[in-house]
């Protein structure tokens, strides 16, 4: 006979399931929408708040608390020298800023990992915009916290042309002043993505998702950062500034 907590056990498993596989529909829905990327990228924040609202509440808290702290302001801004770095790509070839600017303009990404609906989402826009942005003579490579097996996924699973780093333990985020804490509250909501897994650590970090330009002269010529996760840069307007930076 099974007892009290084990019928709770089993309900709440229950719900989880069934949270996720309408979260997997909503996704599927949002990206499939003949639209821009943030048109895309609001009909899932709408879908996902009405399934989930307890983590629309607490990503909500969360971006109020990374503003008021002020984060992101030290990050490099128009005219600002970018800072050098030398990353793994997922094959674990090292990749360092100055050669890429020396093949032209650069978009610097910097993505929360392969399992953030928002960054799938984002990615695969950059993926289908990838003839314009050759156009444009413009490379992206995107920066994630995950080791290098889910930066292989991450590339593998959206078909993805460009590189995508590992930032181990954040170092490079932290530097830019683009490193959050996940509270607890977010933590025990996302006890179903195993992110001390993906990066290796407990420390639940994660980079504000952001956007720098840099030309070959190694100068920021536009940036774009926002602590709401749920917005990213339009592929239109990384292409024109792509573009205009050669």
């Amino acid at each position: 006979m099974s007892s009290h907590s084990d019928i709770q056990t089993n309900t709440e498993t229950r719900i989880r399931s069934s949270t996720a596989e309408r979260l997997r529909t909503a996704f599927q829905n949002s990206i499939e929408l003949d639209g821009t990327l943030a048109e895309r990228l609001s009909a899932y924040a709408v879908a996902s708040r009405e399934i989930f609202p307890a983590y629309g509440d607490a990503v909500d808290k969360l971006v109020s608390r990374i503003e008021e702290n002020g984060a992101a302001r030290s990050a490099p801004a128009p005219g600002q020298s970018m800072p050098p770095f030398v990353l793994p790509d997922e094959s674990g070839r090292l990749v360092d800023l100055e050669a890429l600017l020396a093949n032209g303009p650069t978009a610097i990404m910097f993505h929360r990992g392969h399992w953030c609906p928002y960054c799938r989402m984002s990615v695969d826009a950059l993926v289908r915009s990838q003839e314009e942005l050759k156009s444009a003579g413009g490379q992206v490579v995107v920066i994630t916290p995950e080791r290098q097996e889910y930066a292989k996924r991450f590339k593998s699973d959206w078909g993805v042309p460009f590189p995508i780093l590992t930032d181990l333990d954040n170092g490079y985020a932290l530097a830019l002043g683009l490193a959050v804490w996940l509270t607890p509250d977010i933590q025990q909501l996302l006890a179903d993505r195993d992110l001390p897994a993906f990066h290796g650590n407990d420390g639940w970090m994660v980079p504000i998702p952001a956007t720098f330009v840099v030309g070959a002269d190694g100068l920021v010529k536009t940036r774009f950062i926002d602590p709401d996760f749920r917005r990213r840069m339009d592929v239109e307007s990384l292409v024109s500034v792509l573009r205009a930076a050669r």
